[in-house]
């Protein structure tokens, strides 16, 4: 009959930390254990399952029905004398229509703007020439002219900005733009802490000190970060559809944000999937030219 392994506390120890940098197999390697005991040590100490606590604070409030009634008409915007061309003035008052994100408002200036009869990209040349010659020695003032003929793409983005002001109404109340409990959190934790650099950072190596020492609300698995840096980037968003200005919220939940964009790097994948969904995330968020995507590629791939 075989021999049970008997297992130290500091063997735990050093397996579980071996663990969220290596493989199984060379966890076991490096402690001399069966490769057995390991997959049951970590089994057994739940470190590598989803950490619900850490899930709780980085989620989003759910969504409240919300007791405001929208006009069953909604007004349209003033029409207003801008170039002092009709027709240019006619598209720059059917993109402010466009711009309420209101659906029946935006099918009606779609229409209007069918009647026009210069082509849209012939009208946009014309208001960048009066852009131009309004702004002497502003060499990017055409540039506000861009797009000025895609009505489509603008309608597009303006449903979308309409679709995520209600939601945040109905998330948050009017209170969009107060801290939420995990950016609390972070200020809490990184208080006393100096910003550096051009751009006001924080130390890595502080931050990461800092929010090391509340290992309750790290996360555990990678399928745990994503979760976190989903929960930045949707309020970054709901935010933003409200008040560019206050869309990044405060500087330790940037910090935090980066911090756990580099846990990528160090967690282990449990399965291929979840490296599969790490790099799924690196590409779909335009993320994948930072310097630590490198070494999150290569922590993927084992």
């Amino acid at each position: 009959m075989k021999a049970k392994h008997r297992v130290s506390d500091e063997q735990r120890r050093q397996v579980l930390e071996l663990r969220r940098r290596h493989s199984l197999r060379e966890v076991a390697e490096a402690t001399g254990l069966p490769l057995g005991t390991v997959k049951t040590i970590i089994s057994r100490s739940g470190a590598f399952r989803d950490n619900e606590a850490h899930r709780a604070l980085f989620t989003l409030p759910p969504i409240k029905a919300s007791a405001e009634t929208l006009p069953s008409v909604p007004e349209l915007p003033p029409q207003q004398r801008v170039t002092g061309d009709k027709e240019v003035d006619a598209v720059l008052w059917l993109r402010s229509i466009i711009n309420t994100g209101q659906a029946a408002l935006i099918d009606r200036a779609m229409e209007g703007a069918k009647k026009i009869k210069t082509p849209l990209d012939v009208l946009e040349k014309r208001y960048t020439a009066h852009l131009v010659a309004t702004n002497p020695g502003h060499p990017f003032a055409a540039m506000s002219s861009f797009g000025f003929a895609d009505l489509d793409a603008l309608a597009t983005r303006a449903i979308e900005q309409h679709r995520l002001r209600l939601e945040g109404a109905a998330r948050f109340g009017d209170d969009l733009l107060a801290d939420t409990e995990a950016e609390s959190f972070c200020i809490a934790a990184l208080r006393g802490l100096e910003a550096t650099g051009q751009f006001g950072d924080f130390d890595k190596g502080q931050v990461a000190a800092r929010f090391n020492a509340h290992p309750e609300l790290l996360p555990h698995t990678l399928a745990d970060c994503l979760y976190e840096l989903d929960y930045w980037s949707r309020l970054y968003w709901l935010r933003n559809a409200v008040d560019r200005d206050a869309s990044d919220g405060p500087a330790e939940a940037t910090a935090r944000d980066w911090f756990v964009f580099g846990l990528l790097a160090e967690i282990r994948p449990r399965d291929k999937a979840e490296a599969l969904a790490v790099f799924r995330y690196l590409v779909a968020s335009d993320r994948d030219d930072m310097a630590e995507s490198e070494a999150i590629m290569l922590n993927l791939i084992g």
